[in-house]
């Protein structure tokens, strides 16, 4: 699901649910498409997981984050403000 609160400052919660379970990876990039976080990488159970994002060492601007699980992919756009 979209990450709450947003727009946020500095941190935000980001949930995501598995049927089965998946390797994992949640991914934050800049608008350049550069990766300036890598909240998520390893094998997750089936069920509901939180991650909490704090962005305290960035400016403020637009950001993406892309959640793959198994052959599921999604990006999402977040809102840093200062």
């Amino acid at each position: 699901s979209q990450n709450y609160p947003n727009p946020f400052n500095p941190a935000t919660t980001m949930r995501y649910g598995l049927p089965s379970n998946a390797r994992v990876t949640l991914v934050v990039y800049n608008a350049l498409g550069q990766e300036v976080a890598t909240l998520v990488n390893a094998d997750r159970e089936a069920g509901y997981h939180v991650v909490r994002f704090d962005a305290s060492g960035l400016t403020s601007g637009a950001y993406f984050y892309r959640l793959k699980a198994g052959d599921f992919t999604e990006t999402k756009k977040l809102l840093l403000l200062r």
